[in-house]
């Protein structure tokens, strides 16, 4: 992995909000189902340890765990620019964002956590892989998008969906829409085709852009917890309006997605 790289930083977000089959954390190792076969990730001296030691799962691999960033770039703009930054990444050294795999896999999983809190999205998530996916030794591999496209609204209100994100969810699976090639898009493309589709707005299209195509601008400024990190370490604990926050981002520029990670694990640590 390109350096600084901190394997229990990037991946804490994955042990913080319940279990989730489709990345199984387990004793210190990430497992997840990756071209079609049950990946271990362990940290290992500089980077990390990949079982099985397969060639066509390194890439993969280094993707997930935010190897595209430079953060070594992040950390002499925020020196220079920007002094609660350079604070908190000083903290935080070596932390990536970490990359949903899967374009369709990111926005289901944008869609069960719209209006609701990530644990309550997270038990949802849980039974929808459980229930449609298929299970390997122990992580999952999320459903398919063909799965889903024959299914019911009925089916995934069962499991926790309200009826419109049932529907959206159905309708993604079952749109004409090529994911894999909003890939070769300039963001503002993305963001135009995402939001044509019924359930998919601005934050759901901004974490994309974030969590799954790790474009360095991404700054989803109506996240909820994003705005409260930005209220509570730029604004003495006044909650911002969207504007404010991505007012903020503006100014953040290439760097705006590794600070909103940075951010966001910064809020996870104040007390409650």
């Amino acid at each position: 992995m390109p350096q600084p790289f901190d394997f229990a930083l990037t991946t804490e977000r994955f042990a913080l909000f319940g279990h989730d089959p489709a990345n199984v954390w387990a004793e210190g190792r990430l497992h997840r189902v990756l071209a079609g076969r049950e990946t271990t990730i362990a940290p290992a001296p500089g980077g990390a340890e990949v079982a099985p030691p397969e060639a066509e799962l390194a890439e993969p691999v280094r993707r997930l765990l935010g190897a595209g960033f430079d953060l070594p770039a992040f950390a002499r703009f925020a020196a220079a620019e920007d002094p609660v930054l350079a604070r908190l990444a000083a903290e935080r050294p070596g932390l990536r964002p970490a990359l949903v795999p899967d374009p369709w896999e990111a926005l289901v999983t944008a869609i069960t956590a719209q209006q609701v809190s990530l644990r309550a999205a997270s038990a949802i998530r849980a039974r929808f892989v459980q229930a449609f996916g298929r299970r390997h030794e122990r992580a999952w591999a999320f459903p398919t998008r063909d799965r889903i496209a024959r299914e019911t609204p009925d089916r995934l209100r069962a499991l926790g969906f309200s009826t419109r994100k049932a529907e959206y969810a159905i309708a993604l699976a079952r749109a004409p829409l090529d994911l894999d090639e909003l890939a070769a898009l300039p963001d503002h493309d993305v963001k135009a085709a995402l939001t044509a589709l019924p359930g998919i707005g601005e934050w759901t299209a901004d974490w994309f852009l974030a969590r799954h195509l790790g474009r360095t601008s991404a700054w989803p400024a109506g996240d909820l917890a994003l705005r409260k990190a930005v209220g509570a370490f730029y604004l003495d604990g006044r909650y911002p309006t969207i504007a404010e926050t991505r007012a903020v981002g503006d100014r953040l520029g290439e760097h705006a997605n590794v600070a909103a990670h940075t951010l966001l694990a910064a809020l996870r640590r104040l007390p409650a």
